[in-house]
């Protein structure tokens, strides 16, 4: 039996990712069963379960790949000297939840599993981590703003990051649940809020 090449495991791993996003996006979370997504993936049983087992582990899956697109971002964004204003840290993560939404709608599925980490611990606990990795960039982008001067040298650095952790997750609550939110907009209300920056 011929062995398969990691390229082709990887795309029928993405095959199966992007129909589970096609899904959650389209009937939502709870409404979508693992048939669903083997159905929309286009696959037998047997090949769909070697890659996944269960829809927690492909909303892990989806989460990842997200989140380290925003993470990859805040990592660049804090290899720059001199420091951005925090402003443009936070206009650079919405430009990738706009993105996001342009391409897949996966912010949408976000929004789900907010909801679902209230009461599955599997989920809490991978929300923790996902979520916590962002926030530490952002306390981490907070400490540079106040050795630049855009902060108070007294500020705080982890209630700093925490807060712009806050606006991301309050700009994409808006977009999805209330409907358009100019990212200009929000963007310059933030500035207005931080003063000087």
């Amino acid at each position: 039996m011929p062995r398969v090449s990691e390229a082709h495991l990887a795309a029928r791993r993405q095959q199966i990712l992007d129909a589970a996003v096609r899904c959650f996006t389209r009937n939502g979370f709870h409404q979508t069963s693992m048939q669903d997504v083997i159905k929309e993936a286009d696959l037998s049983v047997g090949a769909f379960y070697r890659y996944f087992k269960s829809k927690n582990e492909l909303i892990m899956a989806i989460a990842g790949t997200k989140i380290s697109e925003v993470t990859g971002i805040l990592d660049h964004l804090l290899t720059l000297d001199p420091m951005p204003p925090l402003p443009v840290f936070l206009d650079q993560v919405i430009s990738q939840v706009e993105a996001t939404l342009a391409a897949d709608q996966t912010v949408r599925i976000a929004v789900q599993v907010w909801g679902e980490a209230t009461h599955d611990d599997e989920v809490a606990e991978v929300v923790r981590d996902v979520y916590g990795r962002i926030r530490e960039r952002m306390v981490r982008i907070a400490e540079r703003a106040k050795d630049s001067g855009q902060l108070p040298a007294d500020a705080d650095a982890f209630g700093v990051g925490a807060a712009i952790f806050g606006l991301i997750q309050g700009y994409i609550l808006q977009r999805i649940l209330v409907g358009s939110v100019n990212q200009q907009i929000y963007v310059e209300g933030v500035r207005s809020l931080l003063g000087k920056v």
